[in-house]
């Protein structure tokens, strides 16, 4: 009987959890948020661990969310949903790309590499910041267009099989290359997250709004392995978000983003 009155107890607990996380946001944001979380292809565990975060601290929530749908508005393609379920079509190109080339804090593996603007700023801060502590960031792959990462996968697929292929590359138009917010760093081997730059990336990177795209053990998730060494641009409010209140996870955040109305 006790076993039972507890069982009860703690799923009495949870359930006023789950209505105290979202019942404690403005009523504008609090049916947005239930809406979009209900779409997220997230785990009942994973789900309850963010809706608890946010009614730890509904009023962050509540301030982020309209900081990174002020981003939405102002730039709609900079946190775009674009994975295995989500393609861009093959003449999407950035308006505002700009090259990487000249004398900024960073080094280029390769000359002509490009990047959007907004994420070529925000990589000459972190570079900066990165160089300030002994730290050389070097950028390895950047935007890459539909026709480059077709290129790209068959080439995988020729090597490695289709299986394989896709665990470590995107199908044309569901790379986040194509975007031009993407960067890899270094290496682009597994032996990056263990380097210096790679383990400042990991500790520092979300400060300047970059955020592991791939995360290790992550993999039912994100459609990827591990890549310790792919940051996507997201912004610095939107970085934070995933953070604190999206377990870390960009695919959550992203989803969730996705699933609100425009």
């Amino acid at each position: 009987m006790l076993s039972l009155i507890f069982v009860l107890g703690a799923a009495s607990s949870c359930a006023a959890q789950k209505n105290k996380g979202l019942s404690a946001l403005p009523p504008d944001i609090r049916a947005q948020a239930e809406s979009a979380l209900s779409s997220v292809h997230i785990g009942d565990a994973d789900r309850g661990r963010i809706v608890e975060a946010i009614g730890n601290d509904p009023s962050g929530f509540a301030l982020l969310f309209r900081e990174v749908r002020d981003v939405m508005k102002k730039d709609p393609d900079l946190l775009r949903r674009v994975d295995k379920s989500v393609a861009l079509p093959a003449n999407f190109v950035p308006a505002d790309l700009v090259v990487l080339d000249g004398a900024f804090p960073y080094v280029v593996s390769k000359k002509g590499m490009l990047l959007r603007a907004p994420a070529r700023d925000a990589l000459v801060r972190m570079a900066e910041a990165a160089k300030k502590e002994g730290r050389t960031l070097v950028v390895s792959s950047t935007y890459r267009s539909y026709d480059y990462q077709k290129t790209v996968f068959e080439r995988n697929v020729r090597e490695m099989g289709k299986a394989e292929a896709e665990r470590v590359s995107a199908q044309p138009g569901m790379s986040q290359h194509q975007l031009g917010t993407a960067v890899d760093f270094g290496s682009i081997t597994d032996e990056f997250g263990d380097t210096a730059a790679g383990r400042w990336l990991s500790a520092n990177a979300g400060k300047f709004g970059f955020s592991l795209s791939f995360p290790k053990d992550m993999e039912a998730v994100t459609g990827y392995r591990w890549e310790s060494w792919h940051y996507r641009y997201i912004s610095p409010p939107a970085s934070e978000m995933q953070v604190r209140f999206f377990l870390g996870i960009q695919q959550y955040l992203i989803e969730f983003l996705a699933a609100l109305p425009h």
